[in-house]
């Protein structure tokens, strides 16, 4: 991650700060008191090819120590109250930014995957983690919500994990070295306003 990326997620954060913390306070007592604890999911996930970090997010689905992978159709009924609302809007991902002030995202990159989908394909994401993972980037922008539908029809972990491989690691990633290719400051705050505005729609609807 160049100096000039690192400073901009860093200006970012501390415009956030102030109006964040609050709504982090109310969303961490909203889960407390609908859903019980832990109020925070944390999951490895990878920086590099070779190194892992823990992923901070509020939790959106029941406990289960068992539970691994993505989230498709076969897990839809382990969402919880809070959880669906959390997710229409993005907000799940919140404390992430403590992530992105440990240096461990940027606020604009590839999504960071799972170790297992790693250790399966070394190469491809030694490549797409050139990149500091991100909070958004451009395959969440054009990829996120049909990645959403074809895992909403598996009925299975295995079926959802053999999609996820097949049909979304690798399109995703064509996507993700689009943007490693075309990366600039300009780029990725296009691809903040872009998010803002996708997540506004659903935020609308969940209010009303």
């Amino acid at each position: 991650m160049t100096p000039q990326k690192r400073l901009l997620d860093l200006a970012i954060c501390v415009l956030l700060l102030v109006p964040v913390l609050p709504v982090l306070a109310v969303i961490s007592v909203l889960v407390l008191l609908i859903d019980g604890r832990p109020v925070f999911y944390l999951s490895e996930r990878m920086k590099t090819a070779e190194e892992g970090f823990t992923l901070v997010k509020f939790r959106t689905m029941t406990v289960d120590p068992k539970r691994g992978g993505v989230t498709g159709g076969d897990k839809a009924d382990q969402i919880t109250r809070t959880g669906r609302w959390l997710r229409a809007v993005r907000l799940d991902e919140l404390p992430q930014i403590w992530n992105v002030l440990r240096g461990d995202l940027s606020f604009v990159g590839p999504r960071p995957p799972l170790r297992r989908y790693v250790e399966a394909a070394p190469e491809l994401y030694r490549e797409v983690l050139a990149c500091r993972p991100g909070i958004t980037g451009l395959a969440t922008l054009h990829f996120h919500r049909h990645e959403g539908r074809l895992l909403a029809d598996c009925a299975s972990a295995e079926e959802t994990d053999r999609v996820y491989r097949r049909r979304c690691v690798p399109r995703k990633a064509r996507i993700d070295l689009i943007y490693r290719k075309n990366r600039s400051i300009c780029l990725d705050f296009l691809i903040l306003m872009q998010t803002f505005c996708a997540v506004l729609p659903g935020f609308r609807l969940k209010s009303t």
